[in-house]
């Protein structure tokens, strides 16, 4: 068999097994990807002197799961404490002579909302990758797709490298989805239907301020664990973690960019509600402005206390309707006159 194929071992098909387990793979120097039948095949695989590194993919909503990783994959207690508590940001570690990693990822329904980001949490050896999660993940699922195309990938940590540069690419897909539709929006927001856009701003902005939260690898971490990595992490590995992050620094930027863009728009929209609420403000005091001499003279005439003006006048209506009318007139010309000059 030839590296590009992937041979079947005690023919398991993809799915969970009574611990959870979703797929499970034996990579071999030189041969084809062996895909594994249940965990238990993995541990006899580990146990023996071949050469090569075990991949475990668990669903942690399976109600074994967890108890078996914990009694027989032997894992860091770093790795449990994160399951419960622990952050869930996005970062690499050192854990002893094992690399422990927490990875955010879009769900496989991913729909530009900002719930849809759960968490994968990997623990990497020398010859043993335990990937587990509680929603089905796009990254991961890429990943699985590669190898059962027979994509050759000759360590441990160039799994992991594989499922970094798998994100990378996946959150790359989702800002271009983002700016895409923040396109459309920019155009409608200039076109002054700004209305029916304010709310979906704020979830694009929401959206990548928890993108950026959560899918940015810490720094720091990242930097610890290249500067003083497992002695058996190859120069080569190091140098392609090196890369991963690279690519995480130019998507993050993009992220940022268009961030601003959503604030402008954002600013735009807002300045746009302010202008109608000031027409709509100057209307109402236009219409108290001229309503202010027929108010006047009629409270004045309807005080009923003697004396009161062309009261007994057989005209007297038309004279004190005309006078209203005459000065409303005079007061809209200058109030007409007044805003002209403003402007």
């Amino acid at each position: 068999m030839t590296a590009s194929t992937t041979a079947t071992l005690a023919n398991p098909s993809y799915g969970t097994d009574e611990h959870g387990l979703i797929c499970g793979y034996w990579f071999q120097p030189g041969a084809s990807v062996v895909t594994l039948a249940d965990a238990a095949t993995a541990l006899g695989l580990l146990a023996s002197d071949q050469a090569g590194f075990v991949w475990l993919h668990f669903n942690l909503s399976h109600a074994q799961a967890e108890p078996w990783l914990r009694s027989a994959a032997k894992l860091g207690e770093n790795f449990f404490e994160a399951l419960h508590d622990g952050s869930r940001s996005t970062r690499i570690e050192r854990d002893a002579e094992a690399l422990f990693a927490v990875i955010n990822d879009v769900t496989f329904d991913f729909s530009l909302d900002a719930g849809d980001v759960s968490t994968l949490w990997v623990n990497v050896t020398e010859r043993l990758v335990v990937t587990a999660r509680r929603q089905p993940l796009r990254s991961i699922d890429r990943l699985r797709m590669s190898v059962k195309r027979g994509e050759v990938l000759g360590s441990s940590v160039a799994l992991l490298n594989h499922l970094l540069g798998d994100q990378a690419d996946e959150l790359q897909r989702i800002v271009r989805m983002a700016a895409e539709r923040v396109d459309d929006v920019e155009d409608a927001v200039l076109a002054g239907q700004h209305e029916r856009h304010t709310a979906e701003l704020a979830r694009l902005r929401r959206l990548m301020v928890r993108l950026q939260r959560l899918l940015a690898p810490e720094p720091s971490a990242l930097l610890r664990t290249l500067s003083n990595p497992p002695s058996w992490v190859q120069a080569e590995d190091r140098q392609r973690m090196h890369h991963a992050s690279e690519e995480f620094a130019l998507v993050l930027r993009d992220i940022t960019a268009l961030q601003e863009r959503i604030k402008l728009m954002q600013d735009e929209a807002a300045t746009r509600v302010a202008e109608e609420n000031n027409r709509s403000l100057f209307m109402l005091t236009m219409v108290t402005v001229l309503a202010l001499p027929i108010n006047l003279i009629s409270g004045l005439f309807g005080m009923n206390v003697g004396g009161t003006p062309m009261g007994a006048h057989p005209a007297g209506f038309w004279i004190v309707a005309g006078f209203i009318t005459t000065l409303t007139v005079v007061i809209g010309v200058l109030t007409v006159r007044g805003v002209r000059r403003r402007r």
